[in-house]
């Protein structure tokens, strides 16, 4: 796995790639919306500012080679639908994503987590892969489960929910570790 480069990914309807400045209106877009942001660790966008800082901070992540981050784009007309990402901690990698609701019930986050999960594993240092999602993200365990991933159980008080109550709210870990 190659640090400080974000590898192109394809799936049958989406191109996984690097995000670029000019995804930030579409980032806003989905990011902004409180149905999307409801479940997510980070503070709803409020103003273009706010994906713009979040460009800002994907480009050094993955420039100092902790993380990666996809576009998740249609391979049709490059649109984008959502993005994801992972955190790359050794022999470990931690994986999220947030989809734009008009796409939603469409199968791009189950596509996307499939592809990440896949390219992780053909790195042979890589042994687990997981995921959290809050408890009562039924949407988010269903993609995490279709992806390959097996619920490991319940992680009280896991992660502060700012977009929800505000809280440290109770999750469901996934992970796919290869044996």
């Amino acid at each position: 796995m190659s640090a400080n480069t974000v590898p192109v990914l394809a799936t049958p309807r989406l191109l996984l790639r690097a995000l670029r400045g000019e995804d930030a209106p579409a980032i806003y877009a989905y990011a902004h919306d409180a149905a999307v942001a409801r479940f997510v660790s980070w503070p709803r966008h409020r103003s273009l500012d706010d994906a713009t800082a979040f460009l800002k901070y994907v480009a050094e992540a993955v420039a100092s080679g902790r993380e990666l981050h996809w576009a998740l784009a249609r391979r049709d007309d490059d649109a984008l639908v959502g993005a994801a990402g992972v955190r790359l901690h050794g022999h470990r990698i931690e994986l999220g994503y947030a989809i734009a609701q008009p796409h939603w019930g469409r199968g791009y986050a189950t596509e996307a987590a499939t592809r990440i999960v896949e390219w992780a594993f053909d790195n042979p240092g890589v042994v687990r892969v997981w995921a959290y999602c809050h408890v009562d993200n039924g949407a988010s365990a269903r993609v995490l489960e279709k992806a390959g991933m097996v619920r490991e159980g319940r992680l009280s008080a896991w992660v502060v929910f700012p977009n929800l109550d505000g809280a440290a709210g109770d999750c469901w870990c996934y992970a796919r570790v290869r044996r």
